[in-house]
């Protein structure tokens, strides 16, 4: 089985008390973990190059490593130490916000964060990483009309197309909601796999349009972050 790693923002945590501050980690909490990754003889992958051994035609010591929603953090503190560890990741963009911030976090009291604009964008994909979609405005799918969910899903791959003049074959769904209608749209809009929130690692009988995935804490520890990665009990949750 193989994990794919879900993380969102890589920075300093905000103040005790703000709500999902958990979705923050620390930069060296992050370096510690792909550095442990590596000195273990894993590879960190990106979905594109990962797709070959999810689908048994490769074998190896590898990990997916994923970023959800595009944040300029991190461009700045993640991608510096993939870069020296050798790994490539997948960065899930909102399309419709790029070089704006969060805005779909207002409501539950989340501070505005900066999203990658556009020549962060290509940047992170100049730098040899993957610009997955994560919609066009990060609705809940689940919870739009049928017509509205297939826009944000095909428009929002071809607009990223069009910006980084490379085909964008990574989904995920935005809040982890789904249906089997979401996956069959999905996946008749060209794309390859797609990630949800569920927990777990990745099964060779798993359906590549609805992978889970690892949740990486801002709490989580490194021996706990090795345990959720190279063992079956992180498998033990999946619902």
């Amino acid at each position: 089985m193989i994990p794919i790693l879900m993380y969102h923002q890589i920075d300093e945590p905000p103040v005790r008390g703000t709500p999902y501050r958990g979705l923050t980690v620390h930069p060296r909490s992050f370096r510690r973990q792909m550095h442990w990754m590596r000195r273990l003889g894993y590879q960190g992958l990106s979905m594109r190059q990962l797709m070959p051994y999810l689908d048994g035609r490769r074998k190896g010591r590898v990990f997916g490593i994923t970023f959800d929603d595009g944040y300029e953090n991190v461009l700045r503190h993640a991608a510096p130490i993939l870069d020296a560890c050798g790994f490539q990741a997948t960065n899930y963009f909102v399309v419709q916000q790029l070089g704006g911030t969060n805005e779909w976090d207002r409501d539950e009291g989340v501070p505005p964060a900066p999203l990658m604009d556009v020549a962060g964008l290509r940047e992170w994909v100049a730098l040899g990483h993957e610009a997955g979609s994560h919609t066009l405005s990060h609705p809940a799918l689940t919870r739009v009309p049928p017509e509205q969910a297939g826009l944000e899903i095909r428009d929002s791959r071809d607009r990223l197309e069009q910006l980084t003049g490379e085909r964008v074959g990574a989904f995920c769904y935005p809040y982890g909601k789904l249906s089997t209608d979401l996956v069959d749209l999905v996946r008749a809009a060209g794309y390859d796999n797609a990630t949800t929130t569920q927990r777990g690692l990745v099964r060779p009988t798993d359906d590549p349009f609805t992978l889970p995935r690892v949740a990486v804490m801002r709490s989580t520890h490194v021996l706990r972050f090795l345990q959720k990665c190279l063992t079956r009990l992180e498998d033990g949750k999946r619902g």
